[in-house]
């Protein structure tokens, strides 16, 4: 355990820290969901971190001093974008306690220069926005200034600070509206997660990994993608131009007072404005219409360097038409519980997956949010429980320029069987007839436990016992879930029916599901019997009748 962190400790935090953010670089990218992304997050706080580390490792020195000082001047250096400067601030404001250090420093003394990091970082923009990078490491340092006295060795301290920035990560999208739109947390905070986690991780010696999803282009539900860009409108970018530059060698007669004039006259021109830095460094950001005469303020105080303009207006242009390009005629949206179930949806080539089924059933908002962010004129929803038809078909008339087609799956057996039925190269009718109709050709039950004592269908049920039911009624029970199956399947089964699947749920070992397939399929000769991991909470078995 770390009670007190070294100068070299504190250097290797830094190390792992941009590395972690660098393994993850393309993932915090493609969480960008802002009408144009001037730059990309991750790419923007890698750079920023990767410039802190080359500085630093021209830093012979292993004194606190020195070692922040190079960290300092190096994020600033290579600051790029909103959440590359802010990150740059934080550091700052870190390395403006650390580096007034001894020999070590100890969760107290952290948890004060993270309160520093907020408070510059806050001071650098104009106008901070709550929703953002900079929420997660208000809440973050708030935290840890409550926990410092109470977790003395560092690995519970980081503990706890990663709880909370995780929580203040969640609350993003209630704070800003964009994010709430899409449904997806702030990228520039997952990014400053990422950094924390790789702080954690060298203290603990656990290898730094990368966060999970899915792929660089098609992001984890949980974060969501830009796929909903398409719907927005090319008039909500007010100011064009993303502007970014140096100002280096400032002029012997500028002061600190007019970096601050150049910071009120920028906001003057756009918004966005970030204008930090001192009389040897400073560094400008400007989303304005009118980038020369930024420029032409900034050679008052010294020389010009690295100067970049982007053209977002037609950025957002592009990117619109590529996914006008991709869109497709028809698109499938499934409904279940369980990373199982799901990435079999996936395989079946459904385009999107909501969590939720017979204990948490989704609104209509949200199934017509996440038909909206499927790039296709028509979506065919899967309910997969009939507790939540009646909101997908309300869904219908909360989306905008696509028709939801809702196919009135009861269970996930029939999402499955419905799915299979997709063809791409039939009309949309033909493909919902075809849906339906598999319906009829699945017998879907599942394996649970009560959770009262009751008397129904037949039965005597106590608490605690294992049930078999189908969308009906129940038809078995049992104190042994495997014995609770094979009754359950007794009941159901038909002589025409040639399969049996079984999908087994989170409170199952996948080899006591395979012992209980190879039962099955003895009991049953004539039958293909077959099992997959489902994960599904609440449910032992979903099981699958064809």
């Amino acid at each position: 355990m770390h009670k007190t962190i070294n100068s070299t400790e504190f250097r290797k935090m830094i190390l792992v820290g941009a590395k972690s953010l660098e393994n993850n670089r393309a993932k915090v990218d493609a969480l960008n969901v802002f009408p144009v992304p001037d730059g990309d997050t991750g790419t923007n706080m890698s750079l920023t971190m990767q410039s802190a580390v080359k500085e630093l490792s021209l830093c012979s020195s292993n004194a606190f001093m020195e070692i922040c000082d190079a960290i300092s001047k190096g994020a600033l250096k290579g600051a790029r974008g909103n959440s590359g400067v802010i990150l740059s601030q934080i550091l700052k404001g870190i390395c403006s306690v650390v580096r007034e250090c001894g020999a070590e420093f100890d969760t107290k003394t952290f948890a004060k220069a993270m309160e520093a990091g907020t408070k510059v970082a806050y001071g650098a923009v104009s106008v901070p926005k709550e929703g953002t990078i900079l929420t997660v490491v208000r809440m973050m340092s708030e935290h840890a200034s409550k926990v410092a006295s109470k977790k003395k060795n560092f690995e519970e301290f980081f503990a706890e600070v990663i709880t909370a920035g995780d929580k203040a990560l969640a609350k993003t999208p209630e704070l800003l509206p964009v994010l709430k739109k899409a449904g997806v947390v702030d990228s520039g905070g997952v990014g400053l997660m990422t950094i924390i986690k790789g702080f954690a991780a060298t203290l603990t010696g656990e290898e730094v990994e990368e966060i999970s999803v899915d792929s660089a282009d098609e992001p984890s539900e949980e974060f969501g993608d830009n796929s909903d860009i398409i719907n927005l409108d090319l008039g909500e970018i007010q100011f064009a131009y993303c502007t970014e530059f140096f100002i280096i060698n400032l002029k012997k007669s500028t002061t600190l007072a007019d970096i601050d004039r150049l910071r009120e006259k920028l906001m003057n021109l756009g918004d966005s404005v970030i204008c930090i830095g001192d009389l040897d460094l400073v560094k400008v950001h400007v989303h304005t219409n009118q980038p020369g005469k930024a420029l032409t303020y900034a050679l008052e105080l010294g020389e010009l360097d690295r100067p970049k303009i982007e053209n977002m207006l037609e950025q957002n242009r592009q990117l619109k038409a590529k996914l006008e390009a991709e869109k497709k005629e028809m698109g499938m949206l499934a409904i279940c519980a369980g990373q199982g179930l799901s990435d079999i949806f996936k395989d079946l080539f459904v385009d999107r997956i909501i969590e939720g089924g017979q204990t948490m059933n989704p609104s209509a908002a949200d199934i017509a949010q996440a038909a909206q962010k499927i790039n296709a004129e028509h979506v065919f929803v899967f309910p997969n429980n009939k507790n939540i038809i009646l909101a997908a078909e309300q869904a219908k008339n909360l989306v905008e320029n696509k028709t939801i087609h809702v196919i009135p799956t009861k269970n996930v057996p029939q999402g499955f069987a419905a799915a299979l039925e997709f063809n791409p190269e039939v009309s949309v009718e033909e493909n919902k007839t075809n849906m339906l109709h598999a319906l009829d050709n699945v017998k879907a039950g599942q394996v649970t436990h009560s959770v009262r004592n009751t008397s129904l269908n037949g039965f005597s049920i106590k608490e605690g016992d294992i049930i078999g039911l189908d969308d009906k009624k129940i038809l078995a029970k049992s104190q042994d879930v495997s014995e609770a199956v094979v009754k359950l399947i007794g009941r159901m089964k038909e002589d025409f029916h040639q399969v049996i699947t079984l999908y087994y749920g989170e409170d199952v070992k996948s080899e006591d599901a395979e012992a209980l397939a190879a039962e099955i399929a003895e009991k049953y000769p004539d039958c293909d019997v077959d099992y997959h991991s489902g994960g599904q909470p609440v449910y032992y078995y979903l099981i699958s009748l064809e």
